[in-house]
């Protein structure tokens, strides 16, 4: 009952009343239903306000998040590029790369003002890239990449007037080799050789080389430089690198390393990697306890998609069972499909009661394809009475290719609407099976 119907009622069971004969009680009476009916409104007017304004506040931050999400995409695509233009001596389309990262002011710029200065200094251009390293130490002062920083312009204001030497990454590659073989001869002396490399203005091929040569070794001194190096000891690069032989490696004490550096960890990008690296060590359990006691929700769902790469079936399936977020459980119905579960994705296609889960399911069931999956798209189109589903049910089996199935629901098809669409799916198809029903259809 809206609130001036009932003042309505108030007022006329007001004025029928005998209690209230006098007209001036009455008048009073009905003025104070009034008011408590306006203020009532007035209530409600601004509580659907205050939910509107939250509403719009959740799409635009929800909007905001992708846009961020998509910046960060590009961002890291730049700089990959560009890193790739680096390694193939390409400077100045190196040069070029790391500018567009630096325009964009994200979370790369202060990587990309490191390495356009290295290539600036391989091309010679020792102005510019002392220039190119003022400005990542006044714009970026916490960088991770100052020493780095720092390290490079020693060498750059050593080699001031110097000319270029173009074989300076070919002298790279033998101390590579130089490195690899006292390592394996007497790796007490290879530890503080590599140490250098690391701490110096090196190239990223040859620094990453060295971070793997460390990896190798068994030597508690090596072990402790690559923990620190997890840690972000020498810059976010050497820091994802480390993490990357870690998971490489496994065995529980990397294992343990790659724990202890995601608990004290604020950074997502550094967490995220550490979750892949766990992936890649067979860490069922940490990515496990990831996926149902993580706050941050991207770190979730990353856990989750790597418990799917991972097959960990039972595992997904009682975070599925747990979970009451809607867009966590499809994650969890994407890591099914990844992990190649049809079978539980076949159970949750027939019984989950959320019909925007079950049309997720059904379409990962399309994805997979197979006999299997494609007799269990059958039962459902015909067991469910939800439209929706039968049209994702009509999509799985297109994406299968699969237009004997598409025919045989067209011939027993009697609503007219869901024929159309099935129709509409053959006739793109090809085929004999779908040619041989379209001229069945002509010929009726």
């Amino acid at each position: 009952m809206t609130t001036r119907l009932l003042t309505t009622v108030l007022a006329a069971t007001l004025a029928a009343a005998p209690a209230f004969g006098q007209s001036r009680e009455v008048a009073l009476a009905l003025a104070a239903v009034d008011r408590a009916a306006a203020a009532i409104d007035v209530a409600q007017s601004q509580s659907e306000r205050a939910r509107e304004a939250e509403e719009r506040g959740r799409e635009q931050e929800q909007r905001e998040k992708e846009r961020a999400d998509r910046q960060r995409d590009r961002e890291s695509d730049a700089f990959d590029r560009a890193r790739d233009q680096l390694d193939s001596e390409r400077w100045e389309r190196a040069i070029d790369g790391f500018n567009q990262v630096v325009a964009l002011k994200g979370t790369r710029a202060d990587g990309a003002l490191y390495w356009k200065a290295y290539a600036q200094d391989r091309l010679g251009q020792r102005p510019e890239a002392l220039a190119t390293i003022a400005e990542l130490t006044k714009t970026y002062p916490k960088s991770g990449y100052l020493k780095q920083a720092q390290a490079l312009e020693m060498e750059v204001r050593r080699k001031a007037g110097q000319p270029v030497n173009p074989d300076d990454q070919k002298d790279e590659d033998l101390k590579l080799l130089a490195l690899n073989s006292v390592m394996n001869s007497d790796p007490e002396r290879a530890i503080p050789l590599l140490e250098k490399v690391l701490q110096g203005p090196s190239s990223p091929k040859l620094r990453s080389k060295a971070v793997f040569v460390l990896a190798q070794s068994n030597s508690p001194k090596a072990r402790q430089i690559l923990r620190d190096l997890a840690r972000g000891s020498s810059g976010p690069e050497l820091q994802n690198q480390a993490i990357q032989q870690l998971g490489v490696m496994g065995g529980p004490e990397s294992r343990a390393i790659l724990a202890e550096v995601y608990t004290s960890s604020t950074d997502v990008d550094v967490k995220r990697r550490i979750l892949r690296a766990f992936m890649v060590s067979g860490e069922k359990q940490r990515l496990f306890a990831a996926a149902q006691s993580e706050q941050n929700a991207d770190l979730r769902k990353e856990a989750v998609q790597q418990l799917g790469v991972m097959g960990a079936y039972d595992e997904l399936w009682q975070l599925y069972q747990k979970e009451s977020s809607v867009d966590v459980k499809k994650r969890i119905l994407q890591a099914m499909f990844v992990g190649g579960d049809s079978t539980r994705l076949i159970d949750l296609a027939k019984s989950e009661k959320d019909p925007e889960l079950r049309g997720t399911a059904v379409r990962n069931l399309g994805l997979m394809g197979g006999p299997q999956t494609a007799q269990a798209l059958l039962d459902i189109y015909s067991t469910d009475k939800d439209p929706a589903v039968k049209k994702n049910v009509i999509n799985s089996l297109f994406t299968q290719g699969n237009a004997t199935a598409l025919v045989a629901l067209a011939r027993k098809e009697t609503d007219l609407d869901m024929k159309k669409s099935i129709v509409q799916k053959l006739s793109v198809m090809g085929g004999k099976v779908a040619t041989d029903y379209m001229l069945e259809i002509l010929n009726k």
